[in-house]
């Protein structure tokens, strides 16, 4: 999801973009996904030889200065603004930075990126009912089947095709550990979100880089104490690291931003499904196998998740009637 998700500065209610501007916004959105799914793909190959520990250190390290540069070219931040909200960049960079990637990376130790990725996409739904929970969002009868939906897809997934049995055996020891590890990271994202919402609105590269600078002072006192981190010892390894330093961890926020400016957070949220859509077509590509549970559970959540937007599909859709008009005289 690895990984929204900034939800700051953009405005929540654009006025009427333009029919170029809708599709550039589209376009910088799938750029975001398939750069973030790219991260479950390669992440499985990097925690192959760099723990989660290193790998998220490493991650953040380097994405650190092009975000610090980036942010202040463009943005021009207020430093005092930036320290007044320590409290709320603090608690994003340790659910959003910290504990979704160290989740998401141990998870792959155990799980496929097909997999993960699926259970991922339960995501957004859980998001709409914790939004319903915290922050008292309505929630319609259709969204509620919505979310319903999405996590039955989940148990399909988990279950193997069959819910029940992890009814007969028991959550516990039905979940796999990769998946109970999704499990931890797509909570982590859900609350991460929710405090996004009530944080202090700020520029969001410079959202993003403090929360990364932040994450990187906290967590290289625990890797130099347990003896790391542990540097890439192949070319895969660097190269992994290097694209999820790159275009997860920067290029993404950027296009995913870009896009906010257009399309309200709420709207764009939906996108996040081809996360999964773009990891299964990467799966197939390389000839990994997969199961017919997996097509069936994932199908169901996306489903699942769009019923749950329903209601933010339907503005997408008018703001686009409403832009051209506009967009033609």
């Amino acid at each position: 999801m690895n990984d929204t998700r900034i939800e700051a500065a953009p405005p929540a209610d654009p006025p009427r973009p333009g029919r170029r501007a809708l599709w550039s916004a589209v376009a910088a959105l799938l750029g975001a996904t398939l750069f973030w799914a790219g991260n479950y793909v390669i992440g499985a190959i990097a925690v192959a030889t760099i723990d989660p520990l290193s790998l998220t250190l490493l991650r953040w390290s380097l994405a650190l200065v092009p975000l610090v540069v980036i942010a202040l070219a463009t943005e021009r931040p207020d430093p005092r603004a930036v320290l007044r909200a320590w409290p709320w960049l603090l608690a994003l960079s340790v659910l959003g930075m910290l504990a979704y990637n160290l989740f998401l990376y141990a998870a792959l130790e155990h799980t496929d990126a097909f997999s993960a990725s699926l259970v991922n996409a339960f995501n957004p739904a859980m998001i709409t009912l914790a939004a319903a929970v915290f922050l008292r969002e309505r929630l319609t009868p259709l969204a509620v089947g919505g979310v319903a939906l999405a996590l039955l897809g989940v148990l399909i997934v988990l279950g193997d095709g069959d819910p029940r049995t992890l009814l007969d055996s028991g959550f516990g020891t039905g979940f796999g550990t990769g998946e109970l590890l999704m499990i931890g990271a797509i909570a982590a994202w859900t609350a991460y979100t929710v405090i996004g919402r009530r944080a202090p609105r700020l520029p969001p590269v410079t959202a993003t880089a403090a929360q990364a600078a932040l994450a990187v002072v906290l967590l290289a006192p625990i890797s130099l104490a347990t003896g790391g981190p542990a540097l890439p010892g192949t070319g895969t390894a660097l190269a992994s690291l290097l694209f999820i330093a790159v275009f997860p961890s920067v290029l993404s926020y950027l296009l995913w931003n870009r896009a906010l400016t257009v399309i309200p957070p709420g709207r764009a949220g939906v996108f996040l499904n081809l996360i999964t859509v773009f990891t299964a077509a990467f799966t197939i590509l390389a000839g990994q196998a997969y199961t017919a549970a997996q097509v069936a559970g994932g199908l169901t959540v996306i489903v699942g998740v769009v019923l749950a937007n329903a209601r933010a599909l339907r503005r997408t859709r008018a703001a686009r009637g409403a832009a051209q008009p506009s967009e033609a005289s």
